[in-house]
């Protein structure tokens, strides 16, 4: 029966399922928004995937959706959250592709196999429903620091984030009462609780005030170099403009390799930006700071 379902069909009944696993609910409108279709084909589908996968979602009134079932499968999606995440980000409805391995455009693409940082998709389910749903989160949390000792915490997640390196989830600490990031991998396990977050994004100013970056080719740097890194980086003066969010500075300053020395004593060949406002952003990005 699987293999007999067309691929626009199939699209929809990935991203019930998907939808399910990760916002811990999946409701007709959301069905029907994602794909525009109408609200009695969203029923339609939602019907179709209830009769192939029935001990999968279970229908509650009190959302007007299917949540899924402590014995939920996949069966049409894969779930890992190495495939989830950049569908999250890029604001994709499906996985997958209907060509397998076979480039739609005839156009080869590779990347670099970086380590997986990523945790095991029920601790990352458990992250987004909170996300999705604005609830507390119970986290066992294995943080770097030494001054940290504990690794039972609570938290209220808003947002996620991915550097280029690892993912992260921006929340508030209840422990620490103010805002952090958590980095995904080092979650051990987590617990969405049904208690609402007494916080949200509005109220983490560094999440909410977006600031200027300014850059400049490093000093050291031969003429010629210095024209075609601004040409790289669409400038048509000698700065390179930014904006960015407050908590995200540090990240996208060790993204882009800029030299944050006071006297620019990091090698030009490596590090081939410097920071010109360093005063009026130091202040958020502290720990990247030479």
């Amino acid at each position: 029966m699987l293999d007999g379902i067309k691929w626009a069909t199939r699209q929809r009944l990935q991203y019930i399922e998907l939808m399910a696993y990760y916002s811990g609910v999946v409701t007709r409108s959301e069905v029907a928004k994602a794909f525009g279709m109408s609200d009695a084909a969203a029923t339609k589908d939602l019907k179709l995937y209830s009769h192939i996968a029935p001990d999968n979602l279970i229908y509650k009134h009190a959302v007007f959706g299917f949540v899924p079932t402590v014995t939920f499968k996949e069966v049409f999606a894969d779930l890992s959250p190495a495939t989830v995440l950049p569908m999250i980000e890029a604001n994709l409805t499906a996985v997958g592709r209907p060509y397998q391995d076979n480039a739609v455009f005839g156009i080869p693409v590779d990347g670099l196999a970086l380590p997986s940082r990523l945790p095991n998709k029920s601790v990352l389910a458990q992250v987004t429903r909170a996300i999705h749903n604005k609830k507390k989160l119970n986290v066992n949390y294995h943080s770097l620091s030494k001054e940290i000792t504990e690794n039972m915490r609570v938290i209220e997640p808003h947002s996620l984030v991915n550097t280029g390196f690892r993912w992260h989830v921006r929340a508030y600490n209840e422990n620490s009462f103010d805002f952090r990031d958590f980095v995904l991998s080092r979650f051990e396990d987590a617990e969405c609780r049904n208690e609402p977050a007494e916080s949200s994004s509005q109220y983490d100013d560094d999440w909410v005030e977006i600031i200027t970056m300014k850059l400049t080719p490093h000093p050291k740097l031969e003429d010629k170099i210095r024209t075609s890194l601004l040409i790289d980086y669409g400038s048509d003066n000698d700065i390179i403009e930014i904006k960015i969010r407050r908590a995200l500075i540090g990240y996208l300053l060790q993204q882009l390799s800029v030299d944050t020395t006071l006297d620019h004593s990091l090698s030009p060949n490596k590090h081939q930006l410097i920071v010109l406002n360093r005063d009026e952003i130091e202040p958020f990005a502290g720990w990247v700071f030479n």
